[in-house]
């Protein structure tokens, strides 16, 4: 049996997880550099091929996603009309260059963020949310915690229903269109009751357990040990570089009224400064690598040791006794 592959990266502090996140996606979100987008984009890929699996992120992550990027790709020229660089006329004005370039990027802005945030939702769990955030925003915390873990339950939950009432002859498959109305109506209405149910024996259970109460301590199995200590001293590295380049203007970019990029063609300051920023991408799918070589050299030198022919075990064992 095929086991799983564990991630490097999720096995680091929950500060460094959140830290690299909220970086990552605020600039992904908020600077509308297509070179630095583009990096943005193939860390996240790589991240997301790395966590899921190559077939999931091409089927959810990427088909049900190009569709909404085209919509956004074309309704900014076609309402926005700014630009010097008219390509064609419509009946609601006509559409430029800038603004058709400025849309693809912003519809490309929504798909990385998205990728990325596909990643977040497999790194930071719920305990790793609740373990930071518990005592700052205890009762925000709480409340985002049991939705997270109210979302797969109600899926869950929910094929049951349907299950059962599929049985009798009450799904939504079955009757006319007033029938599945009243089907989906009692279905939604017995997922409601189950989950209020639930949610009194967890409050319930909560209160039982001293929730809340003044001097309760939580056990959190989360240190920050000395290898987080050298990602976060690389990441201040990498975005001090990026910092700088930054301040230079390589991140610039304009789109009205004509097209002016930052950093291109590249220069030296430039190349520098894309390079720290695709270094801070792709850190997760390195360090992952990084992991997954150095166990497969334990692997083959524990394989190596166990097949030593018997009369160089027992060499080994004498030598050892001599001494």
């Amino acid at each position: 049996m095929k086991t799983k592959k564990q991630d490097a990266f999720s096995d680091c502090h929950p500060a460094v997880n959140f830290f690299y996140f909220a970086v990552v996606l605020l600039i992904t979100m908020f600077l509308s550099h297509p070179v630095l987008l583009g990096i943005s984009f193939f860390g996240a890929l790589c991240y997301a091929i790395r966590l899921q699996g190559a077939v999931r992120v091409l089927k959810w992550n990427i088909i049900f996603t190009l569709p909404m990027m085209i919509i956004v790709a074309f309704i900014n020229p076609t309402f926005n009309h700014y630009g010097v660089t008219t390509l064609f006329y419509l009946k609601t004005g006509p559409v430029t260059l800038e603004a058709m370039v400025y849309g693809v990027v912003l519809a490309s802005m929504l798909f990385i963020t998205l990728l990325w945030f596909s990643c977040y939702n497999i790194v930071m769990t719920t305990d790793k949310f609740v373990y930071l955030f518990g005592r700052v925003i205890p009762s925000l915390s709480l409340v985002l915690s049991m939705v997270f873990r109210f979302v797969p339950r109600f899926n869950a939950q929910l094929k049951v229903i349907r299950n059962g009432q599929k049985a009798v002859g009450r799904d939504m498959s079955n009757g006319n269109l007033l029938q599945k109305i009243k089907y989906a109506v009692t279905m939604l209405s017995i997922l409601v009751t189950w989950a209020l149910e639930n949610a009194i024996d967890t409050s319930d259970s909560m209160r039982a357990r001293g929730y809340g109460l003044k001097g309760r301590t939580a056990f959190s199995i989360f240190r920050f040990d000395v290898r987080d200590k050298w990602i976060t001293g690389i990441f201040a590295v990498l975005l001090g570089i990026a910092g700088v380049g930054m301040k230079q203007g390589v991140f610039k970019s304009l789109y009205n009224p004509v097209i002016k990029i930052g950093g291109l063609p590249p220069t030296p300051i430039g190349i520098i400064t894309y390079i720290a920023w695709g270094i801070f991408c792709l850190f997760p799918v390195f360090l992952g690598i990084w992991q997954d070589l150095r166990f497969y050299r334990l692997e083959k030198k524990a394989n190596m040791e166990r097949n030593l022919p018997w009369y160089f075990a027992n060499d080994n064992e004498g030598r050892g006794m001599e001494h």
